[in-house]
């Protein structure tokens, strides 16, 4: 009985030491007094210190957290991420852990949990850094440059999911775990904690000056009648304060025409009523200017009109029968069946997969067909559809398409002082960037809310603008949010009211929203990019200072 009972305890034993010794990898090895005397913490500092100049004297226990400044974390793990998945999922191979996987970061402030985010499976650790075999990592939690953006937008994530209304002024406890997850099933399965550490955050609101807050005269010679109605001017101080004091960040103007008058014009950040705005996407709008007027000039049948009567299909990579019947209006409402996805990195017609490209057009039409769509029943942010519209435009106009603009947009609204940016192929570049003043960015956006028409001259033929503001396809998972000819459509509610809004869209927080039942146009422009709270910076605008200061 003895001998059975000994045996079994070897057995277990055994077993114990088997499973604590099953690693994929055998991870880096380190020696050194730092690394082994802070395994499973997370340390702080200020800005990126080189690892092997980094020591214990640089790590922080309380730092002033201001608008851009550099808090950044190294974390010390006693196995690698993929040896951390694999005790998770021992089934899965190497291959499969990583794109499964990754880690789980949990923000806590003064002890309450605030945040927990599992990162995705793409995101990486910097340069030289090994899932299979690294067991020390540094992220920036805030930058004042753009670096490791994924760990950016998680700190700006948890700032939007509470962090910011925690972190009130003052002295708090910020402390951070880190654990394994792995996606099994649709469901994730967490590991135990591998990491944690903490630190005191100093807050300390910028202080704002009567100058900052007070609404900005609007000077003469702005080309618009100055309205006077009568706005809340509490609300749009408000409004001041909270860009100054960087709780709406980036921000670079705010612009309000009301009844086709001029009522508001802000500027913050060194901008000016000069400043040229680079609005990134809301210059896909133009596109769809453009191909409407181009049609009523007869050099467009259309929106009907296929790709197959403007290229050779066939002459192109992956040709596919149904690529004959994209239309003009299949890439103006973004429902083409071409395989490509601005929201999913992996997607082949990606843009970013589009831009280190010598020919932007032959690009997109090398794609092939993705099998789960139909030509005008899915609606899929797609870029690379709107530069064929621009090189549909520019082969069939006479003199080109940036002269054509020039003519037929821009002369006529009185717009001088702007700037493309350009294909490859030195087409003006219809997916964005088509840089002006928010005054002028003001009359474009006017023009539809006067049904095309400026100066009694119709610049835009009103069946167009009809059709633009008209819900064409339904944006998935958006509850009661719709897609045009390259506008975007959204009801905003107010006070239990409902508003319904056609607006232009760009990276950043940049907007020019048409109130399609209010005499209102709104004009808001950012520098946020590729920050998640760039557009709910915008919706915040409009619903907490604009509409209350107007509608009252």
């Amino acid at each position: 009985m003895k001998r059975t009972l000994f045996l079994l305890t070897i057995n277990l034993f055994g077993l114990i030491a088997f499973s604590q010794n099953t690693n994929l990898f055998k991870t880096e090895e380190i020696t050194g007094d730092l690394y082994q005397s802070n395994i499973g913490k997370v340390t702080f500092m200020d800005g990126n210190i080189p690892l092997n100049q980094y020591k214990k004297s640089d790590f922080l226990t309380s730092f002033n957290l201001v608008y851009k400044s550099n808090l950044n974390i190294r974390f010390f793990l006693n196995n690698s991420i993929t040896n951390y998945l694999h005790e998770l999922a021992p089934n899965l191979s190497a291959e499969e852990l990583v794109e499964k996987g990754n880690l789980q970061f949990s923000f806590y402030i003064d002890n309450k949990p605030i945040y927990k985010e599992n990162i995705n499976s793409g995101c990486n650790f910097g340069y030289g850094n090994s899932k299979d075999t690294s067991v020390i990592f540094r992220i920036p939690l805030t930058s004042s440059k753009d670096e490791n953006l994924w760990a950016l937008h998680m700190w700006d994530r948890f700032k939007l999911n509470g962090g910011g209304e925690a972190l009130t002024n003052g002295t708090h406890n910020l402390r951070i775990e880190i654990r394994p997850y792995i996606i099994t099933n649709t469901e994730a399965l967490v590991g135990n904690l591998v990491a944690k550490g903490q630190i005191k955050l100093i807050i300390k609101t910028p202080k704002v000056t009567a100058k900052q807050i007070e609404i900005q005269p609007i000077l003469p010679n702005s080309e618009w009648e100055i309205s006077n109605f009568q706005f809340d001017r509490k609300k749009i101080e408000m409004l001041n304060k909270e860009i100054a004091s960087y709780d709406l960040k980036e921000i670079t103007s705010v612009v309000a025409i009301y009844d086709g008058k001029l009522l508001i014009e802000e500027y913050f950040n060194d901008a000016s009523r000069n400043t040229l705005h680079d609005t990134r996407s809301t210059g896909k709008s133009f596109a769809s200017t453009f191909i409407g007027i181009a049609i009523n000039d007869g050099y467009i049948k259309n929106e009907n009109q296929r790709l197959s009567s403007f290229y050779n299909l066939g002459d192109y990579a992956n040709y596919n029968a149904k690529k004959d019947s994209i239309t003009i209006k299949d890439l103006l409402t973004m429902s083409s069946s071409f395989d490509g996805s601005d929201a999913h990195s992996e997607s082949p017609g990606n843009e970013e997969n589009m831009y280190p490209t010598d020919n932007w057009v032959k690009f997109t039409l090398n794609l092939a067909i993705d099998p789960s769509k139909t030509n005008g029943g899915k609606w899929d942010y797609f870029t690379a559809g709107t530069i064929l519209l621009g090189d549909i435009l520019d082969r069939n106009i006479p003199d080109g398409l940036e002269k054509y603009a020039d003519e037929k947009l821009f002369k006529p609204l009185n717009i001088t002082n702007y700037k493309w940016q350009y294909t490859p192929q030195k087409v003006p570049n219809t997916a964005g960037s088509l840089q002006m003043t928010s005054l002028d960015y003001a009359k474009y956006a006017q023009l539809y809310k006067n049904n095309g028409i400026w100066n009694n001259k119709q610049v835009i033929p009103q069946a167009w603008v009809e059709k633009t503001l008209t819900k064409q396809i339904q944006i998935p998972e958006r509850d009661n949010q719709f897609y045009s000819y390259l506008f975007w459509n959204k009801t905003v509610n107010y006070k239990g009211k409902n508003y319904e809004t056609y607006y232009c869209a760009g990276n950043g927080g940049n907007q020019f929203i048409i109130f399609k039942d209010l005499p209102l146009v709104i004009i808001i422009t950012s520098k946020a990019f590729n920050k998640p709270y760039g557009h709910p910076q915008a919706d915040k605008i409009v619903h907490d200072y604009l509409l209350p200061a107007i509608l009252k």
